[in-house]
């Protein structure tokens, strides 16, 4: 009898998670919220950051017990469709940000006449609307891979009905949404 190597290692590691720092595997990780700076190389939306050194920002990520005490993570432990879930939901809550910026916080953050505060921001300031689109866009690409990770596993999507809905806002704000029509 012949043993299917790759098969069998696949079977032995199909449910284990990894530990974003040190890699080991387990059934269970703690995920969750640490702002050490020290955790920024591995947290998952700190990767295109040019400057990690000082990083204060919320990360979330995901992390074995030692690790987790190592960098202050306020986290719980869970398997891997919880952790499905929790990064869904961080999606979400950056897709929503990021909306709510194309709809309001743009005329806060910029010298905006106050005949322009009736305009998109695409019509304002293409450049700036152009890295939020793309930002909103990487997201919207992340949270289609989640959707689909719940799909292939046959999972359910928590709170199924918040694409709908977010695509509903970005359609009446004038926008395209790759969640959508």
């Amino acid at each position: 009898m012949q043993l299917d190597w790759d098969k069998a290692i696949n079977e032995i590691l199909a449910e284990k998670m990894s530990c974003q720092a040190c890699n080991v595997l387990g059934d269970e990780m703690i995920v969750g919220y640490t702002r050490n700076p020290d955790a920024a190389p591995f947290a998952q939306h700190c990767r295109d950051c040019a400057d990690k050194s000082d990083c204060d920002a919320r990360k979330l990520v995901v992390v074995c017990e030692s690790c987790a005490r190592l960098y202050r993570v306020n986290g719980q432990r869970m398997d891997e469709v919880g952790m499905m879930g929790v990064m869904l939901d961080e999606c979400r809550r950056n897709l929503e940000e990021s909306l709510d910026y194309l709809a309001n916080y743009w005329k806060e953050d910029n010298d905006v006449e106050f005949e322009q505060m009736q305009q998109r921001l695409d019509e304002v300031d293409p450049e700036i609307f152009k890295e939020e689109d793309s930002w909103r866009l990487r997201l919207e690409e992340e949270y289609l891979q989640l959707h689909r990770w719940f799909r292939e596993h046959h999972a359910p999507v928590p709170d199924p009905g918040w694409r709908s809905q977010y695509v509903e806002d970005v359609v009446g704000l004038g926008y395209t949404t790759l969640l959508g029509d």
